[in-house]
């Protein structure tokens, strides 16, 4: 293991602040005791080192020495590999896991981001592709009340997994959509009280709390 950068954006407007994905990261790095530091770029103009980094023009990413990576759920399999707190080392536990890390990319935020960005942008029209959305995640969080029932974890012991599905969950109930759904609510509540979410929520949030005190000092 090389050096660990975790690079996130310098400054991002309110709304999304909490929720930036090197929120994940962090998260990850802070359970696993992983030693690392972060890095900036800049939210405008996302130029061509930042591309040739993250070909979206987003964050996060991480440097691993030599390597770079992108996505996080790609960057959190990644740790898995560094650390079994974060990925189960037996078979099973891993293969369970890591279903449930493309189970929370794929399947719930598929439906959450999308209908998160309607209420980002406190947009409460209703049109048919708004209902639609409406009924696409109501259909997935229904799935996923069902799958919590009284398990405190998605495999079996905290891992990558959980970062995952409730850093996806917890965007859903920041905007009330968890609110008929206990087992969820409930599973949020116990993932984001661990000492590492705290910790990373609070250095993300500090870091783009600095950086406003930089730009008023630049007006």
């Amino acid at each position: 293991m090389g050096e660990l950068v975790l690079t996130t954006f310098d400054w991002v407007p309110e709304p999304p602040r909490g929720f930036v994905r090197d929120l994940r990261v962090r998260w990850a790095m802070e359970e696993a005791g992983l030693p690392y530091r972060v890095a900036t770029t800049p939210f405008e103009p996302r130029d061509a080192g930042h591309l040739a980094r993250q070909p979206f023009g987003q964050v996060p990413w991480l440097t691993d020495g030599d390597r770079v990576l992108f996505e996080s759920g790609a960057i959190l399999l990644h740790l898995g590999e560094l650390s079994d707190v974060l990925l189960p080392s037996d078979p099973a536990g891993r293969g369970d896991a890591i279903q449930w890390v493309f189970a929370a990319l794929n399947s719930v935020e598929a439906a959450s981001l999308p209908w998160s960005l309607f209420r980002f942008a406190d947009d409460d029209a209703d049109t048919p592709g708004r209902r639609h959305l409406d009924a696409f995640l109501a259909q997935r969080l229904d799935h996923m009340e069902r799958a919590l029932g009284d398990r405190d974890w998605l495999a079996g012991r905290f891992s990558v997994a959980d970062i995952l599905m409730a850093d996806v969950l917890r965007l859903v109930e920041r905007f009330g959509g968890l609110d008929e759904r206990p087992a969820c609510r409930a599973y949020v509540a116990r993932a984001t009280v661990r000492p590492a979410f705290r910790k990373a929520l609070a250095d993300q949030l500090a870091g783009f709390a600095a950086a406003d005190a930089r730009r008023a000092g630049g007006a």
